[in-house]
């Protein structure tokens, strides 16, 4: 009678293992298969973002070449020019009151840390950096981006302006409103300098944080922009005066190297986002990989250790 009670009870221990174990399998098939629908979304988002790049980075090796040679005959008027000369965007101040950074970044996230860098440096350079530069000047910021304009909203730092969700359909518009608001605040001394930082495309798996001095523009050495790519010595005759021309040329350079900017910044985050999906694909189906392990694992233990109880339990109906 004793034999069979503790059999029984034998019995019955042995049944709460083996649902125990099987709900430890259901729970790991469950996982797998989240796991699988996860790295479906994260395989296709790559592919999303290949597409955009390709169009991305069409756009700014497009845009480089015009951008590099405005500046290049830019700085060559710029030297050139009579003394006399006066333009806004020429204005040098003797003493930095204000300074206005540009800080570009995403409106989305799921892109590495393609927003973390730029946000980093440019909240070092804000917070820190500007001030030991110029010490007696107060720092504002313009937020390019959905991510820029949540951080900065956050921060104890003026936001002149905000610019989100503008990548989903980036327009020239966009880069011509935001050097309307530099140019006004140049010219009517709002702030004597202006910096954009932002990511700068190198290739697929290689993007830089930048930060560049916008305004103002720097009157570069004659004898540097009289010299062409070559090396070799180049002038140009100007009709009209060299004046008329810089006063049509410079609002056109400051709207182009903010395109340019914008451009870079998009290239780059469509190659971060689409490296950042790449690495999270791989790393799904090596984890699917080790659950189908485990499953297998505990499923054939499952299996050899029922096998053992109906033996052990024909032996000891035997007895």
């Amino acid at each position: 009678m004793f034999a069979n009670i503790f059999v029984t009870l034998g019995n019955i221990g042995k049944s709460f293992l083996y649902f125990k174990t099987m709900a430890t399998l259901r729970d790991i098939k469950q996982r797998i298969v989240a796991v699988k629908n996860t790295s479906k979304i994260t395989s296709a988002m790559r592919m999303v973002a290949a597409a955009k790049l390709r169009r991305a980075q069409e756009a700014i090796l497009a845009a480089r070449p015009y951008s590099k040679k405005l500046s290049e005959i830019l700085g060559n008027l710029a030297s050139s020019v009579e003394e006399d000369y006066y333009h806004p965007l020429l204005r040098r101040p003797q003493k930095i009151r204000s300074v206005a950074v540009i800080v570009i970044s995403s409106d989305r996230g799921l892109c590495g840390s393609f927003n973390s860098n730029v946000l980093r440096i440019a909240g070092q350079r804000v917070k820190s950096g500007i001030q030991q530069e110029f010490p007696d000047a107060q720092v504002s910021v313009i937020a390019v981006g959905k991510r820029s304009v949540q951080f900065f909203q956050r921060q104890s730092i003026p936001v002149i302006a905000t610019f989100p969700d503008i990548f989903q359909k980036l327009r020239f518009g966009t880069a011509q409103e935001l050097a309307e608001i530099v140019l006004n605040g140049f010219s009517e001394e709002k702030f004597d300098h202006v910096e954009v930082i932002g990511n700068q495309f190198r290739s697929v798996m290689r993007q830089e944080v930048m930060t560049e001095q916008l305004l103002p523009i720097e009157r570069k050495n004659q004898q540097e922009t009289k010299k062409s790519v070559s090396g070799e010595q180049s002038d140009y005759i100007f009709e009209p005066s060299r004046g008329d021309i810089m006063d049509t040329l410079l609002p056109k350079y400051l709207t182009n190297q903010l395109w340019r900017s914008l451009l870079d910044s998009n290239a780059a985050e469509n190659a971060a986002r689409m490296v950042a999906m790449e690495a999270a694909t791989k790393n799904s189906k090596d984890l699917i990989k080790a659950l189908q392990l485990k499953f297998n694992n505990l499923r054939q233990a499952a299996i050899t250790k029922e096998m053992l109880e109906i033996v052990g339990g024909a032996e000891a109906l035997k007895n």
